[in-house]
């Protein structure tokens, strides 16, 4: 009878140090740090900044817009035939061997 009650007495003062270890800083670990701005403020922020997909210089809204609109007018540059015949035989090249990777090309 004595060992029955040791050891329901060890269990229960176990589960409560268990229970309070586990639980001591659960509260503290689940919340997120007070800086960091939930997403659903996030998500309504209006973005007024942006970076230069040319050099990545920050820009304004209104330049990066001014930006947009030149690189859609100003055509992109012609590459010479013979270039353009080397870059499809090397995307051939690599699609092949993706395909078939046994082959020695």
């Amino acid at each position: 009878m004595r060992r029955v009650i040791k050891f329901v007495l060890f269990i229960v003062c176990t589960s409560i140090l268990v229970e309070l270890n586990t639980s001591q800083g659960a509260l503290v670990m689940a919340l997120p740090p007070e800086q960091d701005l939930p997403e659903e403020i996030l998500r309504t922020e209006i973005i007024t900044t942006a970076r230069s997909p040319v050099d990545g210089k920050p820009l304004t809204a209104g330049e990066y817009a001014q930006l947009q609109v030149q690189l859609q007018k100003a055509p992109p540059p012609k590459l010479a035939p013979r270039i353009q015949d080397q870059v499809f035989l090397i995307r051939l090249r690599k699609t092949l061997l993706q395909l078939f990777p046994f082959l020695d090309i």
